[in-house]
């Protein structure tokens, strides 16, 4: 009997031998297109565990102060000088915060139009306000640069002044040895790939004490806040004050947030 070998979707006859050759070589394919799948599912769900719930950000006057609302769902509320930070609750993308995010998300709270260029300036310059030093603003500057290029508005926003906790009884409390190191993060990118980057820039205060001389307690603290950030999932990189005053700080900056956003793409990009 002579196997009919049928046509395909546009009417063409279709050899029954290459049917079965095509059938055996997908069933072969299956489990490696499996493989990939969930190799591809690993890569993207990289970085911290747990649940975005908000960012608290880009202070430009007194530190906001914080208290916990709620300790069921874990919502926290600003009590006090709410009106100098931007506090972003949305719900975040599956990919981070690209620039272009941020600016809708900009636009709807000043009920401002997105595409209006004016728009991102104002933007850049809020965020630019809660900058503590000349080497933070030429890191932030040097960074924004790259928003100029084709699809610079998929790049990751740079999200300054990140407060990651707020501890200030046990701060108060003289004597006290236990008080989270770092109140706040210089800067946060959240990337494609799911990775929260960290990057700090490292003035004097953070090794020395307030005559100058150097202070290993303060060094200490910062090594034992950088492992602990490290083995929550986030990724951390320093640069020094004096490293950002140099001649060719800029040229080090673009050539570095260039290594680093090539390696946080979106999985299979």
């Amino acid at each position: 009997m002579t196997e009919d070998p049928g046509v395909d979707g546009i009417g063409v006859p279709v050899d029954p031998v290459r049917r079965r050759q095509v059938v055996r070589l997908s069933q072969a394919v299956a489990p490696l297109r499996g493989d990939v799948e969930a190799e591809y599912e690993a890569q993207f769900k990289k970085g911290p565990t747990g649940r975005f719930k908000n960012l608290i950000f880009a202070a430009d006057g007194p530190k906001p102060k914080i208290v916990l609302r709620d300790a069921v769902n874990n919502d926290v509320e600003i009590v006090s000088n709410a009106d100098n930070c931007l506090v972003f609750t949305d719900p975040l993308s599956p990919y981070g915060m690209t620039w272009g995010e941020m600016i809708a998300w900009w636009a709807d709270r000043q009920q401002a139009d997105p595409h209006d260029r004016r728009t991102a300036h104002a933007l850049y310059a809020r965020l630019a306000a809660s900058l503590d030093s000349d080497p933070e603003r030429l890191l932030f500057r040097t960074y924004c640069a790259r928003y100029g290029a084709a699809e610079g508005n998929e790049l990751p926003a740079p999200i300054p002044q990140v407060y990651l906790h707020y501890d200030p009884y046990t701060r108060m409390t003289p004597g006290h040895t236990s008080a989270l190191a770092r109140q706040r993060m210089d800067f946060l990118l959240l990337t494609p790939d799911r990775s929260r980057i960290v990057i700090e820039v490292d003035g004097v205060q953070h090794y020395a004490d307030a005559t100058g001389k150097a202070s290993p307690k303060l060094y200490s603290e910062m090594a034992a806040e950088d492992r602990r950030l490290r083995l929550m999932g986030y990724d951390i990189y320093r640069f020094g004050g004096h490293e950002l005053a140099r001649t060719d700080a800029s040229t080090m900056l673009h050539s570095f947030f260039g290594e680093l956003l090539s390696r946080h793409k979106r999985p299979g990009a």
